[in-house]
């Protein structure tokens, strides 16, 4: 019942958002209301959404508590699968992003480094939509080895 609300809001406001913002825009922020609803069926806590550093150089946009452990999740979302899946888009840039973001989160929230975790979540619009998650996809030691 109550998940049953908690969707019918999300199409209001995702409604709402497609009249105001840019459709790409608009389809990532419902993207993230999906995968906010997926996380929180997984067991895991969001804590924040759409976190950004004080200078604005780096976003989260998710930040959950699965267990002991501190989660950045990066929601990619497309209209379609056609051209693959969209965690694809995610370059070295972006995890350094996030992994900027991530430190600063951490850092406000006194977390150490050893109980962060990157995850994906991909959405793909559909009825109902396809979500895939993607746990601990990268470390910031990989990072730090490409450079």
């Amino acid at each position: 019942m109550f998940s049953s609300i908690l969707r019918i809001a999300d199409l209001a406001r995702n409604r709402r958002r497609s009249k105001l913002w840019e459709e790409d825009r608009a389809l990532g922020r419902w993207g993230e209301d999906v995968a906010h609803r997926h996380l929180q069926r997984e067991g895991m806590t969001v804590v924040a959404r759409n976190y950004r550093t004080a200078t604005g150089s780096a976003e989260a946009d998710l930040v959950a508590w699965d267990g002991d452990r501190l989660v950045f999740v990066e929601v990619k979302t497309r209209q379609t699968a056609e051209y693959g899946p969209p965690d694809r888009a995610i370059g070295d840039e972006k995890r350094r992003a996030m992994l900027r973001a991530a430190s600063d989160y951490a850092r406000r929230a006194e977390v150490p480094p050893e109980k962060i975790r990157f995850d994906v979540v991909n959405v793909i619009c559909s009825t109902p939509p396809a979500v895939a998650h993607f746990r601990d996809v990268f470390s910031a030691r990989s990072l730090a080895s490409r450079s």
